[in-house]
């Protein structure tokens, strides 16, 4: 059910779970630890469930066959019909800012409300255990002319696509580094846009140096096979080992230079060739969202493409005990990793709550198939790791920050002039990652820069607040109620 700020009263008790985030694993953790007996509260910064892969449009655009845009849709509509049909109480358009342990053992998960985090009055929730399933955001790195108008990232070409029914322009260069880019030029193809090139700065062979985990997932082999069809039919050239190292134009993207890459990512003298567009998709794979669990000191790997995911144990639980994560948090893997990892969690926190012995054999195939598309997503993690070459893409005058209009140039004499040597004192001497997204679009490229060369340490995402949040909101935290929207059955 969903629940309506107008609900009245306000629940006392803790709920037995609070699941943050409804994609692929929230969902199916959720809707998975309710039909076991739990009580269930979801919360989700979006009005709609499906997460980022599943965004589809509003009913007031009319669309008459939304799955076309989708890979594996009916996995999605079957637990959209299950957590129709459970006591799960959704909270949509709630932006979780903060979660605390509480003295009796309990979480608070503290929210704001509304589309952009500004309606109403803050929520704060209580629940014995948590499930974290925030998922990822695109990892970008800069390069001249990223700032012009009809440069958008790959994710959000397909969002625009997606949920609004827009495309970015009309002649689409999409170019970084990931599976997502044939996902997002076949669906940009489909839906009538020209898409000269994908340009991919990794090269694809380098997923036959794992041979057992591709035979043990022909799955993602026949989705590859269906996206490399799709482009074949509309004509769209896949340039590997390549990369959008300029974009040109005035008032928007007029063309893009695409340059051949080595095998470290450095631009290759003299390969440089522009390509006409009024629209670039661009990005460099995904980043796990794991503020929230890192703020509370939950443990972190680092994964085979240099970004961090949290450290989790056979069953989903994270190093903090009462708190699991499942999905993108892990490491980015895809929709169907996504809903084993969060069915597993809800398992296990099931059987920790009830005192039951959890279904054995259930668990562990869960296990067996989320180790093997696990497996399969640490190949493609680093079969798309950037190499440290992609910096000599970048003038002095390149802005790195956006937010801040930090340049290149000014992070470089941070480093070689006034003795920085991580991305924190690089952010203090010049305000990178200061701005208003916190550092996501540019903590990559920070902490690369700042490195000189060597090896960089991936951005610690320790942050207080995981969403932007008013100080009214922060005000109002002695006078909130519980729970603003009482569970009901």
């Amino acid at each position: 059910m969903t629940a309506s700020p107008s609900d009245p009263g306000a629940r006392q008790e803790p709920y037995d779970l609070a699941v943050v985030g409804a994609g692929s694993a929230g969902l199916a953790g959720a809707v998975t630890a309710s039909e076991l007996g739990l009580s269930v509260v979801l919360l989700d910064a979006s009005a709609q469930t499906g997460g980022q892969f599943h965004r589809h449009p509003a009913p007031a655009l009319g669309a008459r066959r939304p799955e076309a845009l989708h890979h594996d849709w009916s996995a999605f509509t079957d637990l959209r019909r299950r957590l129709a049909g459970s006591t799960v109480t959704h909270l949509a358009g709630h932006h979780v800012w903060s979660t605390v342990r509480e003295g009796d053992g309990t979480w608070t998960a503290h929210a704001v409300t509304g589309a952009d985090g500004t309606a109403g009055r803050p929520a704060r929730i209580r629940a014995r255990t948590l499930l974290l399933a925030t998922g990822a955001y695109e990892r970008q790195l800069p390069f001249p002319g990223w700032t012009l108008p009809g440069v958008v990232g790959a994710g959000g070409a397909q969002a625009m696509l997606k949920s609004g029914l827009v495309l970015p322009g009309r002649r689409v260069v999409v170019a970084g580094s990931g599976p997502l880019l044939l996902a997002v030029a076949s669906s940009l193809a489909a839906a009538g846009a020209r898409v000269p090139a994908v340009v991919e700065a990794a090269g694809y062979l380098r997923y036959a140096r794992a041979p057992l985990a591709l035979l043990a997932n022909p799955a993602k082999a026949a989705e590859a096979l269906s996206h490399g069809a799709a482009l074949l039919r509309h004509r769209v050239r896949v340039r590997p080992r390549s990369a959008v190292t300029e974009v040109h134009g005035t008032d928007r993207v007029e063309a893009v230079t695409v340059t051949r890459l080595d095998a470290d990512w450095r631009p290759v003298p003299g390969t440089g060739r522009r390509i006409a567009c009024d629209a670039l998709a661009v990005g460099h794979g995904l980043v796990p969202q794991i503020e929230l669990a890192t703020t509370l000191g939950c443990a972190t790997r680092r994964l085979p493409d240099g970004t961090l995911g949290l450290a989790l144990d056979d069953l989903q639980e994270t190093s903090e005990r009462g708190l699991w994560a499942a999905g993108e948090t892990g490491g980015v893997g895809g929709a169907e990793l996504a809903r084993t990892e969060g069915e597993l969690a809800a398992r296990a926190v099931a059987a920790r709550l009830l005192g039951r012995r959890a279904d054995e054999d259930r668990i562990a195939g869960l296990r067996r198939r989320r180790d093997r598309l696990r497996a399969f997503a640490d190949v493609m993690s680093a079969a798309h790791a950037p190499g440290p070459g992609w910096q000599d893409w970048l003038t002095d005058d390149t802005d790195v920050c956006r937010c801040e209009e930090v340049t290149a140039g000014r992070i470089r004499e941070a480093v070689t002039e006034l003795g920085a040597r991580d991305a924190r004192t690089a952010k203090l001497l010049t305000r990178a990652g200061m701005g208003w997204c916190q550092g996501r679009m540019c903590g990559t490229a920070v902490s690369c820069l700042a490195a000189r060369g060597g090896v960089p340490e991936p951005p610690a995402e320790r942050r207080p607040f995981a969403v932007p949040v008013r100080l009214s909101a922060l005000a109002a935290l002695d006078e909130e109620p519980a729970d603003p929207h009482p569970r009901t059955s």
